[in-house]
């Protein structure tokens, strides 16, 4: 990733020309400025900005040099993608929902859109035809049903628990209720009836046909790859993930191979490449044609056309359009003789995709896999520019070498780029993630996607059986790789969540370490250091109360292990605090004192906690403990008077899980998930 800094240092004058590449970096930094913002923005910002920039322009079309004209347009852009990001985000608005989530269940009819999860009760997204107790249904509910014979396309009915998506388990983690929001699912739940049929009179959606049949399709090539890998074979070929059991899919975490499973830029290049060389090599090895022809421009077609098919057929997930858009970009390159692999095409891809979704800049699919495609243009780069003269040798075994170089570089590459953004957002890395890729990448890149993309094309034909075989071996064998580096001890190393500031001007260093020329190139590789140093000295939390009043600490007789007050309950909201600590152990139930009031227990930090259910009990805990958490309701009266900290219910569903940093038994810090959310259009602020 670094490898760009053997460029000279030089102090060049700005290149207009460069523009485009600073472009959609203006647009992601507008668009999670809206993201980041404490409070749904109202026109103050955008008056502020739109104001600035028209001064910009004033003064360049005074002083008409180019440094003027990049601020000017970089301005322009970064309050385009905010307002972009604004405006979409108020387009997906669900309708008002406040008459139905006081009601204990509604009847929601509908067609079945997709399975997310296929494991005892199934989770099923369900597009809305009409909802019990709902004037105005969302687009989408999510519900765990039991999914009997049904499959996506059909028309049921069912009887659910509906509410709003959750909010997230700690401030700065992931938010299931803004994904929710964006992808306009307005309720989710769990069915308390079985499926049953529905005849609805509206017109099916016609995307639910494709829906079926890539269903279909997956429950097809699943049979013919067999049982031990044919889950994983038609998730690489369908997108249906939903088979895909959770060992499998965890040994392909564990080990680092998880990327392979999401439909995205690496499939994408097989499929459209592998389809560009296979064409171009016909039409190639047509003399008479290709002495007049270049070959490479139907093959660019071909394969524009390959793309376009594993596009539709896997599911068009955000993932696999973002693929799309930068195939679709490279190919036309080709088709127009410009460069097809170039640092302006990843540009204009990404401009693409802001303008048509601002919130996929805050995903980490988004900055991975733009990390990744720019570290490889940027290492070309320098490569094409310090190679020796010359080439080397045309023997085929030095042709395997060069590609067994080749793909090991590409690996190390695309892995330390994406690495820190990994760490930044999921708390862990796979310690033997490089050498893992290195040992099943080969074999999925040459063995598996070519078998897959030939069982994909003669599935038409039913003659796909041969290739699925073809494709099971292979990946039986990265399957052994997976399990074989997920089972090895310390294969993954946790890390503390880290703050949203870090992650931001780590970004902005990449940038500026991978686009810039010259003392910017050095700066971005400053900026990159100095957030990786931040985020390595800073202070993880000491403390968790969830919204549920479920404690977990490191109390007093424990060691250094975290210990919770209730095992029963908040255990999913448990191992996300333990994983933004960078641990994965099951915490053991604390050791707190108790007796018919409550229980009373010393952190290692020395704070006194007290949790009680016993109205009783408030008056010497307030006078004693120095945190007090409370299962129920406490009067206003009462909370003046307690000289502890006073969390009761509503207190709790006010602030949502809390996080603490604690020293010499005294809160220092608090954060709660709710409090940077409540502001928001997906935390309530706007009838949502």
């Amino acid at each position: 990733m670094l490898a760009g800094l053997g460029a000279p240092l030089t102090v060049n004058a700005p290149d207009p020309y460069r523009l485009i590449l600073w472009a959609p970096v203006a647009l992601a930094v507008g668009s999670a400025a809206y993201f980041s913002w404490p409070v749904e923005p109202g026109g103050i910002p955008v008056l502020t900005g739109v104001i600035i920039t028209a001064l910009c322009g004033l003064g360049w079309s005074v002083r008409r040099d180019v440094s003027t004209l990049y601020v000017w347009v970089l301005l322009g852009c970064i309050c385009l993608g905010f307002v972009l990001a604004g405006h979409r985000s108020h387009a997906l608005a669900p309708p008002p929902l406040e008459r139905f989530v006081s009601e204990r269940s509604a009847q929601v009819t509908g067609w079945i859109e997709r399975v997310e999860r296929l494991d005892g009760r199934a989770r099923l997204l369900i597009r809305v035809h009409e909802l019990e107790h709902a004037e105005t249904p969302p687009v989408r509910v999510r519900v765990r049903a039991g999914l009997g014979a049904f499959e996506p396309g059909d028309a049921i009915q069912v009887r659910a628990r509906l509410s709003r998506p959750s909010a997230p388990v700690a401030a700065g983690g992931y938010d299931p209720g803004r994904a929710a929001w964006f992808d306009q699912i307005g309720l989710t739940g769990y069915a308390i009836s079985d499926l049953e049929p529905a005849e609805i009179a509206a017109p099916r959606p016609r995307i639910l046909d494709l829906a079926r049949f890539r269903w279909r399709l997956s429950e097809r090539l699943q049979a013919g790859a067999g049982s031990r890998t044919g889950a994983v074979a038609a998730a690489l070929l369908t997108g249906e993930r939903a088979r895909v059991s959770f060992e499998d899919a965890e040994a392909l975490r564990l080990s680092g191979l998880g990327h392979i499973l999401a439909i995205s830029g690496l499939h994408m290049a097989l499929f459209a490449g592998g389809a560009y060389w296979l064409i171009r090599l016909i039409f190639a090895a047509w003399e008479p044609w290709a002495r007049g022809n270049d070959p490479r421009k139907p093959a660019a077609l071909g394969a524009l056309v390959a793309a376009s098919l594993y596009l539709v057929v896997s599911g068009a997930a955000v993932s696999t359009q973002r693929a799309y858009i930068m195939a679709f970009v490279v190919l036309v390159g080709v088709l127009c003789d410009r460069q097809a692999f170039s640092m302006r095409s990843l540009a204009l891809a990404a401009i693409f995709i802001i303008l048509i979704t601002p919130e996929s800049v805050i995903e980490p699919g988004f900055q991975m896999s733009f990390a990744a495609v720019a570290a490889l243009i940027a290492s070309f780069d320098v490569y094409r520019r310090w190679r020796p003269e010359g080439g080397g040798s045309t023997s085929l075994l030095a042709k395997i070498k060069d590609a067994i170089a080749g793909l090991s570089a590409t690996s190390l590459i695309a892995g330390s780029a994406t690495g820190a953004f990994a760490v930044f957002h999921f708390q862990r890395m796979a310690a033997y993630g490089l050498l893992a890729n290195l040992a099943a990448m080969p074999l999925f890149t040459f063995w598996v996607m070519p078998a897959g993309g030939a069982a994909l094309l003669f599935s038409v034909i039913g003659l796909e059986g041969p290739f699925l075989w073809i494709m099971d071996q292979g990946l039986r064998r990265v399957l052994d790789v997976a399990y074989w580096a997920s089972t090895l001890e310390g294969a993954v190393v946790g890390a503390n969540a880290a703050d949203p500031a870090l992650l931001a001007l780590y970004g902005l260093g990449f940038a500026c370490l991978v686009i810039g020329l010259g003392w910017m190139r050095l700066g971005g590789g400053v900026l990159v250091c100095a957030a990786l140093a931040l985020f390595i000295v800073q202070a993880p939390p000491q403390m968790m109360i969830t919204d549920g009043g479920v404690v977990l600490a490191r109390f007093e007789g424990a060691g250094d292990a975290f210990t919770v007050s209730d095992r029963r309950r908040g255990r999913f909201d448990a191992r996300v605090f333990l994983q933004r600590t960078g641990a994965s152990y099951r915490p053991e139930r604390a050791a707190l004192a108790c007796d018919s009031l409550g229980c009373t227990g010393r952190t290692a930090e020395g704070l006194l906690l007290a949790v009680t259910d016993n109205p009783e009990a408030l008056e010497d805990d307030c006078d004693q403990a120095d945190l007090i958490v409370f299962d129920g309701v406490v009067s206003a009266w009462r909370k003046r008077r307690c000289a502890a900290l006073l969390l009761d219910d509503p207190a709790r569903a006010e602030l949502g899980g809390l996080e603490f940093w604690v020293h010499d038994g005294r809160v220092v810090r608090m954060r709660g998930a709710e409090q940077a959310r409540q502001g928001r259009l997906w935390g309530g602020a706007q009838g949502s």
